[in-house]
């Protein structure tokens, strides 16, 4: 669904909007802050391009105090954006069954140090050092083939959260901590498990960048959450269980080696014909490696090291090395319905790129700690707004094809 189809149906009047902005931020304890939030809703919503405050103002109303307002109410209203996000979660439980919760993270670029929480750090995908924050996202990947943005966390440097007047300018709220990325990505489970009246269902993420991702493995699998996660090929892995001799019974090596060995040479091969990771990958006819290893001693925190693990990797014809290095604790789930779950994780990535070309990921132009999160929800609750209604138009047209046909 494009802008201009979702602009025509606002601007016909669309009464739904106003319906679920109610829904998510009725909680807003003042008439013009439900307003304005439904006016930067319908501004992302409707607005090509950059999503500035002044082009999100402009393309709604013709109001000339509408921008002011409208960075005030993002910026420096002190609302609680809580409520929101758990208002969303239960709006499309309600609607789909959640598949799994799938973590992705984002790099966004700043010019200047004022940006909360920017600072210098290298990008993968840019290859390079950039001037950024770091935010991670939990994602419901839901039945129809969506992935939604639920919640968010911002990486806050040591320097922003001991510095009183760097606090003070962002306006960091006095709870607000510096956390590892691991412990990030762990707040945001721990969040939706508080929150959801649904069963827990997988968590898929991109561990590969991090640096504890074996702690975090580890306290996932304690705290009883089935998970698939890609992990660094350095992660060190031994095998599952050893035979009367001495010598591994699963997989390569005497005893220890890396999770990128184990994934290149398991002893379980799995033909598959279809894209392993990327969402641009072409089907084609790939050899699935996998293994049980277990995580050494140390490394996943105490009982996680008893814990036996399926870890598995593709190997293409023609090319060296190896792609994602994927974890599971889901030992007896067929490999299908695993590469399923990589499948979801990369339209979550997709998700991403679509967010930042149509729903403003990149573009808040404030530098609080709360305008942030402002942004990030309201960003996240346009985005679910757009794919139900896609969703409604779909159902429209088979609607009038059926009547034509009879």
């Amino acid at each position: 669904m494009t802008t201009r189809t979702r602009t025509r149906a606002l601007t016909a009047g669309d009464t739904a909007l106003a319906d679920f902005t109610e829904r998510l931020f009725g909680h807003l304890p003042r008439a013009d802050q439900r307003r304005w939030a439904r006016v930067y809703l319908q501004g992302l919503l409707t607005t090509p391009g950059k999503k500035s405050v002044r082009r999100l103002a402009a393309s709604v109303t013709e109001s000339p105090t509408a921008s002011q307002s409208l960075q005030q109410f993002i910026n420096a209203s002190p609302w609680d954006w809580h409520p929101a996000r758990t208002e969303l979660l239960r709006w499309l439980e309600e609607r789909h069954s959640v598949r799994a919760w799938t973590i992705g993270q984002v790099c966004f670029p700043k010019r200047g140090e004022h940006s909360v929480g920017v600072h210098r750090r290298f990008d993968p995908a840019a290859g390079r050092i950039v001037n950024c924050q770091l935010g991670f996202c939990l994602f419901l990947s839901l039945d129809d083939g969506m992935s939604v943005p639920v919640d968010w966390r911002l990486a806050l440097p040591e320097a922003w959260v001991a510095d009183p007047v760097l606090r003070r300018r962002a306006r960091i709220s006095p709870e607000a901590v510096h956390q590892a990325p691991e412990a990030l990505v762990l707040e945001l489970v721990d969040s939706i498990a508080a929150r959801t009246s649904s069963a827990h269902p997988p968590v898929v993420a991109d561990l590969s960048r991090l640096a504890d991702a074996a702690a975090l493995i580890g306290v996932l699998g304690r705290r009883g959450h089935d998970f698939l996660v890609s992990v660094p090929p350095t992660l060190a892995v031994r095998a599952a269980a050893l035979t009367h001799g001495g010598d591994p019974a699963h997989g390569p090596g005497r005893g220890g080696t890396t999770a990128g060995d184990f994934a290149r040479l398991g002893n379980t091969s799995h033909p598959y014909s279809g894209p392993l990771a990327g969402p641009d990958a072409r089907p084609q006819r790939q050899r699935i490696h996998s293994a049980l290893v277990r995580l050494p001693e140390g490394e996943a925190a105490g009982r996680g090291a008893q814990q036996i693990y399926r870890l598995f990797g593709e190997r293409r014809p023609g090319r060296q090395g190896g792609g994602p290095v994927w974890l599971t604790n889901m030992n007896r789930h067929r490999m299908d319905d695993l590469l399923h779950l990589v499948r979801r994780s990369a339209r979550a990535t997709a998700v991403l790129g679509s967010l930042a070309d149509e729903f403003g990921l990149l573009d808040f132009e404030g530098r609080s700690f709360p305008g942030w999160h402002h942004h990030m929800t309201l960003m996240s609750a346009a985005y679910a707004y757009a794919c139900a209604y896609a969703v409604r138009e779909r159902e429209r047209e088979r609607g009038e094809l059926g009547r034509q046909s009879a």
